[in-house]
């Protein structure tokens, strides 16, 4: 990948993570929008590109940083419109996007038209995050030392891998980097003299995935 894509897509993360806190929304809307973004939308776009087609809309050709700006935007929409009881209008969307994007200035319409674009569903119950959260809860329940470990370094190292186009082969499987998060957040977080990770039935799932991830924190 080269430095230029690299440093894009480290923005668009950064940038979807702080439309979420400007939102207060909750941890579960912030990864079902980065999933959808990230692991659905952005890889058919990428594909779109590499066949030099001619776009459809004019929101995906030229692609600019302040368009893709827009399709997270749409994506947090989505997630939000999902997970909370009370969703996200598209004037408060279209107003976060003018505080938010500064090289472009779109209207309620462009917003209309991006979410007819973004026409990828998501479910939710196999994303990564949820099963960190299940993973963490059973591993709290059957070991002492899950009470040291805390969740909100599991989601900065789930935030970090995010900015990596070299962990998109970790997403493949939901189940091995929710287990390999939570291991790896146990092995920086934790004292050595503490290193007593139990037997789990889902530890199998971790081995590889957890060097991976050590190996691209520490190149970061």
């Amino acid at each position: 990948m080269s430095t230029e894509i690299a440093h894009l897509r480290r923005r668009l993360v950064e940038f979807l993570i702080q439309c979420n806190t400007q939102l207060e929304l909750p941890p579960i809307v912030k990864y079902s929008a980065l999933s959808l973004f990230f692991d659905r939308f952005r890889p058919c776009v990428v594909r779109f590109l590499q066949k030099k087609k001619k776009a459809e809309h004019w929101l995906l050709q030229p692609l600019t940083e302040s368009n893709l700006q827009l399709f997270v935007l749409i994506s947090i929409w989505i997630s939000c419109k999902m997970h909370c009881s009370r969703g996200l209008s598209v004037q408060s969307l279209k107003s976060l996007g003018d505080k938010m994007i500064t090289e472009q200035l779109f209207t309620v319409r462009d917003f209309m038209e991006a979410k007819q674009v973004l026409k990828f569903e998501i479910g939710t119950l196999n994303i990564a995050y949820t099963l960190l959260d299940d993973l963490f809860l059973q591993f709290t329940e059957v070991a002492k030392v899950g009470e040291l470990l805390n969740f909100e370094a599991c989601m900065d190292m789930m935030d970090l891998l995010y900015e990596k186009e070299e962990t998109s082969v970790l997403y493949h499987s939901s189940t091995s980097l929710a287990a390999s998060i939570l291991v790896s957040s146990y092995i920086v977080t934790m004292p050595k003299q503490q290193w007593e990770f139990p037997i789990l039935p889902w530890g199998k799932h971790s081995a590889f995935s957890t060097k991976s991830i050590l190996y691209l924190l520490l190149s970061m």
